[in-house]
Parts: C-alpha cells; structure tokens; sequence
C-alpha cells in the first residue's frame, strides 16, 4: 500500500512522467534536433532512455560538444558526433522521418562516407516515411542502394551542392510523393530517366540549383502535379541552352530561370497556374527565344510575371502571344515603362476571360497606349507612383470594373494627402457599382 502511495504522489508531482512510453517519445520527437532530446536523459532515471524512442530523428553536425575545442575546422564530422549517431540508431523500433546535415570527405574510400551510407541504410530498413539528407562532399557522393527501393518512403530531401554519383538502374520508390533536390548534380539522365520514372505516384518535385551546374534539362513525369524550377547557374548556359518540360498532368508551375535559346518540348495541357521569373543572361552566345515556353503555358487559369519577366517575354517571345483563353487571373510586375503597358495591353487581347488584374509599379500611364476592349472585373494596383489624373485615364480602358484597390508607394511625399486626393477624384469618375479602396 505504501508503494503505491508514493508511486502516485509521484505521479502527482510530475504528471508528464506518468505518460506512456510512447507518448513521452511522440513529445519528444517535437524537439528540434535529436541531441536536444537526449539531453532530457538526466532529468531522472524515467527519462534515461526515453530519447532512443524518438521515431523523428535529426541530427547536425555543426552543433558542437562543450568538450570540442578545436582551434580548426575540419570538413568531416568529429568523432563525437558519429558515436551519437551510431548509438541513437542501435535501437530497433520503427523510424518516421531522418533530417541528416553532415560533413564527409571527399575520397570515395573516406570512412565517414561508408558511415553516411551505413546510417541510411539503417532507417530506410525501419520503414521511414520521410528523408531530408543534406550532405556535405567535395567528392562524388554515391548513395546506399536501399534507398532507392524503400517501399515506405513519402518525401525524399537530397541536397546540398553534391556531386551524385551513379544512381542504380533497378530503382523503386512506389510510394515516394515529394521529391525536393537542392543543388545536386546527377550524372546525365539519371533524374529524369532513372529516378523520376521510378517514381509512379510522384505528385511534387521540387530542383533548385544556387551557384552550381543547372540539371537537368529535361523534367519529365507522368504523375507529377506541382513542380517548382529554381536555375541560378547561368554559366551553364553556354553549355546547353535548351529547356524541356514533359508533364501532362501538372497542374502548378513556378519556373526561375534565364531565358534560353529554346524550350523544344513543352507539354504542359492540364497546366492552372503559373509563376514565371525568367532573366536575360549576358553570357549567353545566342539570343534567347521564350515563345515555344508560353506557348505552351496557354491553357492556365492564374499567371503571375515578375516584373524582369515583362520585359524578357516583350522582347524575346519572336511569334507572339498564344491565346489565353482559359485565364481570369494576371499578375504582372514592371509595368513602370512603355513596354510594360505594351505588353498588358496585348495580354488583355490575348485573354479574353480575364477578370482579374494584379499589376506593380505603374508608374503613370502614357498617352500613347491605349487598352483593348476588356473583361476585368477586379483591378489590383501595387506601389502606385505616378499622378491622379494618370490614374483616371488609365481606369477609364476598364468598363466592367466592380473593385479597385489602388496601393501607395511609400516612396511618395504626403502620402495622405495623395491618398485622399485620389479618392475624391476616383470616386467620382468610377461607376457607381464600383467599389475603392486606397491603402
């Protein structure tokens, strides 16, 4: 009877101790990083080993010891680190997610290589569902085999500014949903006709390369619905200056890229929406050519241009627009020139069911442009900095508008006052049924 006294006032004093096992390890797994779960060992002999449950794992190499006090910096992880790892993975239960961000060498035969591959292994055999590897290789990296045939795996992370070596030819991720790669080279092919095809229910990729060669040049998936293209690497340009995209069931593009010489395949039917941020290049040989690109981007419902996009696709797309004739909603930046309202208008007439119109940086409106008989219901300006009366010619080419929202650069001396002005002289050319709104 005593025993079980104290057991409740000790429950009662710390009621979290009292949980469940695995309650305690889903708590713990909330943490940041696995070193900070292990940490809770010491607060008493319940919690001791409770930190070898945690079936979300995350380990970093950069978080050093108290006891490392080494005046050099070595580019492979400490000792210290591989013994947490190796001892936090010795444990046999199931395994949901590893988030690995280590240093290793670049000889292939470097022992911290063997023990990356060793480590990967280990928790693709426990059934993971999630992998973010973000290893650090000045060499080439070649990844165990058994990751690239789980069968649990869901999202897949490889990164960062690695040199992929061979991948296997017998790859299988039937399960794989989510495929982010950051900055990593692949041997030619092996993304598009290796991993991607052995992905038969992949719905998101994400390939973003910052400072390093752009690969590949081809991203093509039967099943993929959302991808996001980030290419900063345009000394890569000289090298291969073409861009394709065969994806018949994507439904979401965002795509960063300098403009190439040419997109030769770009099947992109079931396409709704669009991000594009396309850069001229100064290094490349031969003048881009954007108009195989848009056109293959003409079934979209929503397309937002960044405002330098304005002005590659004004000067680059040669044949001209395609017909839009499934857009209602166009967001465009860089309308602060001639060339910009250009290029609004000759989208206005390329689009006849747009309704929505999200323009940045007007600033002013010349006289010498006029817009097309147009649809827009719903009008969005952003960092307005040109006059009143402007303002009023430019509205007066929108006859269907219901809503105006009109935002003040905050570049603009008296901005109150410039705000009330507006409203007053707005107000009154405006329908009635349309509503105002300056911020």
């Amino acid at each position: 009877m005593d025993a079980k006294r104290f057991e409740l006032r000790s429950c009662w004093r710390d009621s979290i101790s009292c949980l469940p096992d695995e309650v305690l390890s889903n708590i713990l797994s909330l943490l940041p990083t696995t070193k900070q779960a292990a940490s809770t060992c010491i607060l008493s002999k319940r919690w001791r080993y409770l930190f070898t449950l945690v079936t979300n794992l995350d380990f970093d190499d950069s978080e050093k010891d108290d006891s490392e006090t080494t005046t050099t910096t070595t580019y492979v992880f400490p000792e210290s680190f591989k013994s947490f790892v190796d001892a936090t993975l010795s444990q046999t239960h199931p395994i949901n997610k590893l988030s690995l961000r280590c240093h290793v060498g670049k000889d292939e035969d470097d022992p911290q290589k063997a023990c990356v591959s060793r480590w990967i292994t280990n928790v693709a055999n426990r059934g993971a569902r999630e992998l973010d590897l973000r290893i650090k290789d000045k060499g080439i990296h070649y990844l165990p085999p058994r990751l690239f045939a789980s069968e649990t795996l869901v999202k897949l992370t490889i990164g960062t500014r690695l040199y992929l070596g061979t991948i296997p030819p017998n790859v299988s991720l039937p399960s794989l949903k989510t495929l982010f790669i950051d900055t990593v080279f692949f041997e030619y092919g092996d993304l598009c006709c290796v991993l991607l095809a052995a992905c038969p229910v992949l719905e998101e990729l994400t390939v973003h390369h910052h400072n390093f060669s752009a690969t590949p040049h081809t991203i093509a998936s039967r099943t993929v619905k959302r991808l996001s293209v980030h290419y900063d690497s345009p000394i890569d340009v000289d090298n291969c200056s073409f861009m394709s995209f065969d994806l018949p069931k994507l439904v979401y593009l965002e795509y960063s890229h300098c403009a190439l010489r040419e997109y030769r395949q770009v099947v992109l039917e079931s396409l709704v929406e669009a991000k594009l941020d396309l850069y001229p290049d100064r290094n490349a040989g031969e003048r881009p050519d954007v108009t195989d690109l848009i056109m293959g981007m003409r079934n979209v419902d929503i397309l937002h241009l960044s405002p330098v996009s304005v002005d590659v696709i004004y000067f680059y797309c040669w044949d001209g627009l395609p017909v839009f004739n499934n857009l209602v909603t166009l967001s465009m930046g860089g309308i602060k020139s001639k060339r910009g309202c250009k290029l609004l208008a000759y989208l206005l007439k390329q689009a006849p069911k747009l309704e929505t119109l999200i323009i940045q940086d007007l600033n002013g409106y010349p006289r010498s442009v006029s817009m097309p008989l147009n649809k827009v219901k719903m009008l969005h300006i952003l960092d307005y900095h040109g006059t009143a009366l402007e303002l009023k010619t430019f509205l007066q080419e929108f006859h269907c508008l219901v809503m105006v929202q009109l935002d003040i650069t905050e570049a603009v001396e008296d901005s109150v006052q410039t705000k009330r002005d507006l409203m007053m002289l707005l107000g009154a050319s405006l329908p009635s049924k349309c509503q105002l709104r300056v911020t």
